[in-house]
């Protein structure tokens, strides 16, 4: 009987997963687009969210069209001047690695859209999911995680997510 108990609530996990995957994350993007850099139809990064306020507030903070900065062929949305200058000044150190494409997809040799609230800061960088549950799953293994991503991104990032498939 105990068994059975684990095997129904593995099973039931595992379908709950199944179902948080299938809803699509809040940034949507073209997957036969080739761009290193993950964007919408507009070409805003992050679904408009601020890349410094990651940091600065350590949470995703919604930017505005008023403060906008181009990097990479994408257009990124900051909070305030200030955020938007720290990111011209420097936007290797605030841009989501993998081109904010789902770290975990990356690690498998995919690009993946992200939920941009689903985000963990790691050695002074950041790393986006496709949605909480992935980026639980992610967070129990990241730096592993994060030396496969960084061992495939080079052959994917160029691209497009429905090539990968």
């Amino acid at each position: 009987m105990y068994t059975k108990f684990w095997r129904m609530l593995t099973a039931t996990a595992l379908a709950l997963v199944a179902v948080s995957a299938a809803v699509a994350p809040v940034h949507a993007f073209d997957a036969r687009a080739k761009a290193a850099v993950n964007t919408n139809a507009d070409k805003i990064a992050i679904g408009s969210y601020d890349p410094v306020a990651y940091f600065t507030n350590n949470k995703p903070v919604a930017g505005s069209s008023a403060f906008k900065a181009a990097h990479e062929g994408a257009t990124y949305q900051f909070v305030s001047a200030a955020n938007r200058d720290a990111f011209v000044k420097e936007p290797a150190k605030f841009t989501p690695q993998y081109g904010g494409f789902c770290a975990y997809a990356a690690s498998l040799g995919y690009k993946a859209d992200v939920d941009p609230t689903a985000f963990k800061i790691v050695d002074n960088k950041l790393y986006l999911n496709y949605n909480h549950a992935v980026n639980k799953n992610w967070s129990t293994d990241q730096a592993n995680y994060i030396k496969k991503a960084d061992g495939k991104w080079s052959s994917i990032k160029d691209k497009a997510p429905a090539e990968l498939r």
